[in-house]
């Protein structure tokens, strides 16, 4: 599915998307759209705006797009983290790096101002994590297979760990020419149960420390506190990119986003992949999984489900 300017608000809710601005045009009262917003992420739909509700001003939109993917001193991204007001991922003599500092400070402002007027249950607890600025042309980048967006996935951190907690991420298309076209396929908690046993089997590794925190472990290097609930996630990760099958088979829901739009989901229990596009915005927030409304169908719940006996699943 498209997303699409004029979708009523059953066709959107009903299918992967929902168009925010047609359920805008209802009635409601603020209390109830932050709930619904909720609900709808935590059933694993996308919210979807196909305007940007914090776009950027033209002058910083010129900027962005000045940047060249030409230049191998970048990461894979270039990355702001509010928390120590700091951009990695650019090089500092560039011609441009203080005002691409300020245009990354200043959105991530403004979005997170606007997702916790749309998002206030959330937003009361949520820890602050990265923003990013994705100038590359994702079709056809040549990434090894791990670091590869367009193969489906489930978002996992290795170097921060969730613990349970959610990974809710917000994005927006700046490119003024092009769409961003997305795949997703069905969110985590229907995947296991549609596969059963399969799941568990093929997705879904057994908990463990990884190798190399295994090898630092025994060289007595600092690590951090270790989290099972990560492991299996990075677990799944890999295993959905790896798996051709997977990659084939799983059920595969089309958005074109075009320029200017802008969309929430949270990308640990939705798969995803990015077919192609260039110049997106994205700042992700970490929710505690004890904010959910639907806490059964966060990834903690459906892992500790697999890891539960069925005979025990059956007296709960």
């Amino acid at each position: 599915m498209a997303a699409t300017h004029g979708a009523t608000l059953e066709t959107a809710t009903a299918s992967h998307l929902v168009d925010m601005e047609a359920f805008f045009c209802g009635p409601r009262s603020d209390d109830d759209a932050g709930l619904a917003a909720c609900r709808w992420l935590e059933e694993g739909k996308i919210l979807y705006f196909a305007q940007s509700p914090f776009p950027l001003p033209p002058g910083d939109v010129e900027v962005l797009l000045r940047q060249r993917q030409s230049d191998h001193r970048w990461h894979k991204n270039i990355a702001y983290r509010p928390l120590q007001d700091r951009l990695t991922g650019f090089d500092a003599k560039h011609s441009d790096a203080a005002r691409m500092h300020e245009i990354m400070r200043s959105f991530s402002r403004r979005l997170l101002d606007y997702t916790a007027t749309l998002l206030p249950a959330y937003a009361r607890v949520w820890r602050l994590d990265y923003a990013s600025f994705r100038p590359l042309e994702e079709q056809g980048r040549q990434l090894r297979l791990q670091a590869r967006n367009d193969l489906v996935h489930v978002d996992s951190f290795p170097k921060r760990p969730t613990h349970g907690d959610r990974i809710l991420r917000i994005f927006t298309n700046i490119n003024p020419h092009a769409e961003r076209h997305w795949i997703t396929s069905d969110p985590l908690d229907v995947l296991a149960q549609q596969m059963g046993r399969e799941f568990a089997q093929h997705l879904a590794p057994p908990a463990g420390p990884a190798l190399w925190r295994r090898w630092a472990a025994r060289a007595g290097l600092p690590l951090r506190p270790y989290s099972a609930y990560d492991e299996t996630m990075r677990g799944i990760h890999r295993r959905m990119k790896e798996s051709a099958l997977f990659q084939q088979s799983c059920r595969k829901n089309h958005s074109h986003f075009p320029p200017g739009s802008a969309w929430l989901v949270f990308t640990d229990a939705v798969p995803h992949a990015v077919v192609s596009g260039q110049y997106a915005l994205e700042q992700t927030v970490i929710v505690p999984r004890a904010a959910m409304l639907l806490p059964e169908r966060s990834p903690a719940a459906v892992l500790e489900r697999l890891a539960t006996p069925p005979q025990q699943r059956r007296a709960a």
